[in-house]
């Protein structure tokens, strides 16, 4: 490698020779050698192409048709740039050069950098997956699943945890459910001097720790194509909503159809290969299935995360959202889950259920545990600034 701090000039002239890729137009001058040239051999195998419409049988020429080859590159991007570079030319591999095709190998699929988005092209070819790869496609979407949860689960344990207790206080509470530290510390501006007293105007209650439900939470994803990570966020949301004791939890998935996975919220993997990304979208039809399971709708929030481009019936749909709303039940409709930010979503849509009383809006991973603490608490819930 050059020494940067003796020569800064050649240095800029190696790194404008590997963003222009060697071209005889680039006006560089500059050869490389060892793994700059390795280097430059992976960038091209990709990006060496200039963009533009291709045949389709051209499409793989870069990195050529055999699942070794592309496993060695694979390989090769791993060893030669940082993860967060290696997803990205994975997704424009995937774009580019047909690369989703050459996914169904198990040797390509252990080599792959796996995170989100690698999960939610899986899913979609999960119907045309031979047998023989389907263990390790399973493997390799367990693995993203598991940091997920280890990067959001107890984050969002704890702060439900604090909501559900906060909810649970009653301002009316029997004798002997009285939290009499707290009550007292909330009415001290009343104490009496002549009396040597506190006055307690307002009584709070201890959050009971009872084993029934508290709380239930209805999940309803929808599950077109352009909402993959939005499906696998919502899955390990959902698993980990689950584990909470004070929360029942329901996980529907729809596109044109409407499928429950609930039953299998224990493997957020299980609930994964239970979706069905690509197809039509009629939420109308979906929010009629989970509003017909709501049995308590004051202690109830249903989160509809779509990007809201609706084909079925749109006036049903709105009535629906809020007759839910005029029977107690908290509403909230996130545009997307994930953390690319807002999606195209239907604006029109969008702005007839804000003046509904329920803002859409796209929500990243960390701030998931905020907003359902506040839907669950019933106080005003954390939209991000638009930007």
């Amino acid at each position: 490698m050059t020494d940067t701090t003796t020569d800064p000039a050649r240095e800029r002239l190696r790194r404008w020779r590997l963003v222009l890729g060697g071209d005889t137009a680039d006006g560089t001058g500059c050869a490389l050698s060892g793994q700059d040239a390795a280097m430059d051999g992976t960038l091209a195998a990709l990006y060496g192409k200039e963009d533009g419409p291709r045949a389709d049988h051209d499409r793989q020429a870069g990195l050529g048709a055999s699942a070794p080859s592309v496993a060695r590159w694979l390989g090769d991007i791993r060893t030669y740039f940082p993860s967060s570079v290696v997803q990205v030319m994975q997704r424009d591999a995937i774009d580019r050069l047909g690369l989703a095709t050459l996914l169904l190998e198990p040797e390509v699929l252990e080599a792959v950098e796996a995170d989100v988005h690698l999960v939610g092209t899986l899913l979609s070819l999960d119907k045309a997956m031979p047998e023989t790869t389907k263990r390790t496609a399973r493997a390799v979407v367990r693995r993203v699943v598991e940091n997920l949860e280890k990067r959001l689960a107890t984050r969002t344990r704890a702060t439900l945890a604090g909501a559900l207790d906060r909810s649970a206080r009653g301002n009316r509470p029997r004798h002997h459910d009285i939290d009499w530290n707290r009550t007292i510390a909330a009415n001290l501006k009343h104490y009496l001097p002549e009396h040597r007293t506190v006055v307690p105007e307002r009584l709070i209650g201890y959050g009971r720790a009872s084993r029934s439900v508290k709380k239930e939470v209805v999940l309803c994803v929808d599950q077109s194509g352009s909402m993959a990570a939005s499906v696998v966020y919502a899955s390990v949301f959902g698993a980990v909503l689950a584990s909470v004791r004070s929360i029942d939890t329901r996980f529907v998935v729809f596109d044109t159809a409407v499928v429950d996975l609930t039953d299998q919220l224990d493997d957020p993997v299980d609930v994964l290969f239970g979706t069905r990304l690509g197809g039509g979208t009629d939420i109308n039809r979906a929010l009629a299935y989970c509003q017909a399971r709501i049995t308590r709708p004051a202690e109830t929030v249903v989160v509809l995360i779509s990007d809201l481009y609706e084909g079925g019936i749109r006036d049903e749909m709105l009535k629906r959202v809020a007759a839910m709303k005029a029977s107690g039940v908290q509403f909230v409709t996130l545009l997307a889950l994930s953390d690319e930010g807002a999606p195209a979503y239907d604006g029109e849509h969008a702005a007839a259920l804000a003046a509904l009383g329920v803002p859409a809006f796209a929500c990243t991973p960390d701030l998931f545990p905020e907003v359902m603490a506040a839907a669950i608490e019933k106080r005003p819930l954390p939209v991000p600034d638009a930007t």
